[in-house]
């Protein structure tokens, strides 16, 4: 079955398109294509995020994302030439606007919740295809923290049955899913390690006006210094004490804690690429503190997807730290490292399809596996 995969990410870049070919568990890549936000589309999609927000603004940007979802689909198969109605299937993440797995007491209860937004009914209208939405919700309804989602299908590509391997998506919130010598998916352990490129992206587009969207190759990064004192003060927060199943995103490592960041430099005389660089080093860090933490002496792969593994800086700083684990693109592995996620969706929404679950307790924390996802037929 050809099944297409959207994806809008927690750093509010743009949206990932994904085709692929799914039959009995083998996941087989067609095409991939990024369509960066509109300037005025990313910014309101920011003023919205983990914020007080006016419900006219976010139902207006739920429609307008299904418009942009849907005709990124079209430009990925004009791109490629592929006929879209050669398409059976979307998987549909949607952007997240509000994500509190671990929950809040409200209103005399305790609630976990989540919000993609992104109308699905626009989709299906503008393309003929039916779409899978709104993965998240199932699993925190049954318990879990609603992420991490992709573990289900980091097992289904990676696993290897004699070799530890652990799969690291280096998004705008960086997690890992573990994968122990020819283990069951049972078996799997996953969780956001903190920040991604999320920091390192906000403090680039302060130091350049929002000139520069990302720090290319790492290039500032590496012109900076790590600051011993400020790295010592972030790797203390909370976040980082928790134990899995946790997930993160902006609320913990969004806006207030880039401006704790900003705020330091001027007080203990730090220029912004040393502070870029003390982010970077930050990730590196808690992402090996996470490894090291769920799969103790273990040594195996680290294989790495996401817009992280385009930072050489990073990478580096990734390797020195993860001593006696082999570093690897999952370009190695015929997966663009861009279009993980939106091929783990494609593949979930093939599994709601086919009535299989899509979570794995054991890295959400739900009470039992769940079919993930909404279904909006043409």
């Amino acid at each position: 079955m050809r099944v297409a995969g959207i994806m809008s990410g927690t750093s509010l870049d743009g949206i990932d398109v994904a085709i692929t070919e799914i039959a009995r568990g083998k996941i087989d890549p067609l095409a991939f294509h990024g369509l960066p936000y509109p300037k005025p589309v990313r910014e309101r999609l920011l003023a919205v995020s983990n914020t007080t927000a006016h419900t006219t603004e976010i139902a207006r940007l739920n429609f307008l994302l299904g418009e942009l979802y849907a005709e990124a689909l079209i430009a990925t198969c004009r791109r490629f030439r592929l006929r879209l109605d050669s398409i059976a299937l979307i998987g549909l993440h949607g952007q997240t606007i509000f994500h509190d797995g671990a929950g809040a007491d409200y209103l005399g209860r305790h609630i976990a919740s989540t919000m993609q937004i992104g109308e699905a009914a626009v989709v299906v209208e503008r393309t003929g295809i039916q779409v899978i939405s709104n993965f998240r919700e199932r699993d925190i309804a049954a318990g879990g923290h609603g992420a991490p989602l992709v573990p289900v299908v980091d097992y289904l590509l990676f696993r290897h049955p004699r070799m530890a391997r652990v799969a690291v998506n280096l998004g705008g919130i960086a997690n890992i899913t573990v994968l122990p010598p020819g283990a069951k998916l049972e078996e799997v352990v996953a969780f956001d390690t903190g920040p991604g490129n999320m920091a390192i992206d906000a403090l680039v587009r302060h130091m350049s006006g929002s000139r520069q969207a990302y720090d290319r190759n790492g290039r500032i990064a590496r012109s900076g210094k790590i600051h011993e004192g400020v790295l010592r003060s972030l790797q203390r927060h909370a976040y980082f004490q928790r134990k899995s199943p946790k997930t993160a995103g902006r609320e913990q490592f969004g806006g207030e804690f880039v401006d704790r960041l900003i705020g330091m430099g001027p007080n203990m005389g730090i220029g912004m690429p040393d502070l870029i660089a003390t982010a970077t080093e930050l990730t590196a860090w808690s992402v090996a503190y996470g490894i090291f933490a769920a799969a103790p002496g273990a040594k195996g792969e680290a294989i790495i997807s996401g817009g992280g593994v385009h930072n050489r800086f990073l990478m580096g700083r990734l390797e020195a730290h993860l001593r006696g684990w082999k570093v690897r693109s999952s370009a190695e592995f015929g997966i663009d490292p861009d279009a993980k996620e939106a091929i783990a969706f494609a593949s979930l929404a093939y599994r709601n399809l086919r009535r299989r679950p899509g979570n794995v307790p054991s890295a959400t924390g739900a009470h039992h596996p769940v079919v993930l996802g909404k279904s909006t037929v043409p």
